[in-house]
C-alpha cells in the first residue's frame, strides 16, 4: 500500500509520486509517516526527509517548513530541498561562516527578525551539510 508525496517549495514541485513510506524532520523531532496515518499538520526545521520509492531510499535535505498529512497523500511545503549532487559543501560551508560572523559581530540593536534569519541559515546550511557527508 503506498500513498501520495508531494514536495513542493517557492520555486518549483519538486517530487510528487507515490511511496511507501516518508520520514520527516519534524518540530519535536524525526516523524516517520506510513500509509493511513492519521491527519495531522506539523512544521517541519531543516534536517533530511527520507522517503521509500520502489524500494529505494531517497533522502533529501530540506529547510523549514511545513507538512499536512492525511491518510492518502502528504504535502510538503519548504523553503528549501535540495539533492546531495546539489549542494556544494564549499559554498554550504562559507554560508555558515559569514552567517556566524555577522551574529557574533551583532550589536544589541539589531532587531530579532535578522538574528532569526541568520540563524534560520546556519541551520539550513549545517543540514544540508549534515546530509552530504552522510553520503
Amino acid at each position: 500500500m503506498a500513498f501520495q508525496l508531494d514536495i513542493v517549495t517557492p520555486e518549483k514541485k519538486i517530487f510528487s509520486d507515490t511511496v511507501d513510506n516518508v520520514y520527516l524532520p519534524g518540530a519535536d523531532g524525526e516523524m516517520g509517516i506510513l500509509p493511513a496515518h492519521a491527519g495531522l499538520v506539523t512544521a517541519l526545521q531543516p534536517g533530511v526527509l527520507r522517503y521509500l520509492l520502489h524500494g529505494q531510499v531517497v533522502g533529501l535535505a530540506i529547510g523549514s517548513g511545513f507538512a499536512e498529512v492525511t491518510q492518502t497523500k502528504v504535502v510538503v511545503l519548504t523553503d528549501s530541498a535540495l539533492g546531495e549532487s546539489e549542494i556544494d559543501e564549499a559554498q554550504v560551508e562559507e554560508a555558515i561562516k559569514r552567517a556566524q560572523e555577522k551574529l557574533d559581530t551583532i550589536d544589541h540593536s539589531l532587531d530579532m527578525e535578522e538574528v532569526a534569519y541568520l540563524q534560520g541559515v546556519i541551520a539550513r546550511a549545517t543540514a544540508e551539510l549534515h546530509f552530504k557527508r552522510q553520503r
